[in-house]
């Protein structure tokens, strides 16, 4: 990534009202080729309203969003989300598809494989390729209806990978998974973001320990506004933490992961 490198993503004076109320409010942002941010909050602060908008899948109410190039308002949406890569670990799928196949179907954004369409070699090589990275080689063919929340979560990485997109958007990947399956999710795409230096991505999460060391940056949202952001040990910080969460929050970082504990302040005598 070069500092002239055109934004991802570029928000400017984002506001979303709904029902007369400011989900979000004046949200400046940009994200650059090869950063990796992680969108942080309390309930309610904003942060599925802005992936929302961000995936091109809604509209601000003021504001303008440039997504990949393109200004929301003036591109057509759904050709827009193609080239979007989705993670969302509330995927539903009821088809006994294998992993594989699960991952192809990223190529088409749909929920089973796409039976007018001819998958390349190439193609098959590449799904099994990314399942490899993923620690999920030897599950390649395991159906999805019988995957753990963990295989399953790293196999929706891959599927959104599948189609090389320039920005991914992971909506707390990590729900849901115990220990290990969580450590090997977050090792997993911190090893694809080590391969693919130029993607940009934006994780949405509640909790620190779920942030892969990769993460770059950081936005801060609570009440639908800014708190803080930028780079990540300006943005979170355990000042910055504890202002958003409304809560004294002590925020360590130990071989690049983070975690927070409350903070007790010193009893007055």
């Amino acid at each position: 990534m070069t500092a002239t490198a055109a934004p991802v993503v570029a928000t400017d004076g984002v506001d979303v009202i709904r029902g007369g109320r400011h989900l979000l409010s004046d949200i400046t942002v940009r994200v650059h080729p090869g950063e990796h941010w992680a969108l942080l909050g309390p309930n309610g602060a904003g942060k599925s309203t802005l992936l929302h908008i961000l995936g091109a899948f809604g509209h601000p109410t003021h504001g303008t969003v440039d997504v990949l190039g393109a200004r929301l308002g003036r591109v057509d949406m759904r050709a827009l989300r193609t080239h979007i890569g989705h993670v969302d670990p509330r995927h539903r799928l009821d088809l006994p598809s294998s992993a594989h196949d699960v991952v192809l179907t990223g190529l088409t954004n749909t929920p089973e494989l796409d039976r007018r369409r001819t998958y390349t070699a190439a193609e098959h090589r590449r799904a099994d390729d990314l399942l490899d990275v993923l620690g999920m080689a030897s599950r390649r063919d395991l159906p999805w209806t019988t995957m753990s929340q963990g295989e399953r979560g790293r196999t929706l990485v891959a599927r959104a990978l599948i189609g090389s997109p320039s920005l991914v958007l992971l909506d707390e990947p990590a729900t849901g998974l115990d220990l290990a399956a969580r450590e090997q999710l977050l090792l997993g795409i911190d090893d694809l973001r080590a391969q693919v230096p130029d993607l940009a991505s934006i994780m949405v999460t509640h909790h620190l320990e779920d942030l892969p060391t990769s993460t770059s940056h950081a936005l801060l949202l609570a009440d639908g506004r800014s708190v803080a952001q930028g780079p990540v040990d300006e943005a979170l910080t355990s000042e910055t933490v504890s202002a958003c969460f409304d809560h004294p929050v002590q925020l360590d970082r130990v071989r690049g992961r983070w975690s927070a504990t409350t903070r007790r302040e010193p009893v007055r005598s």
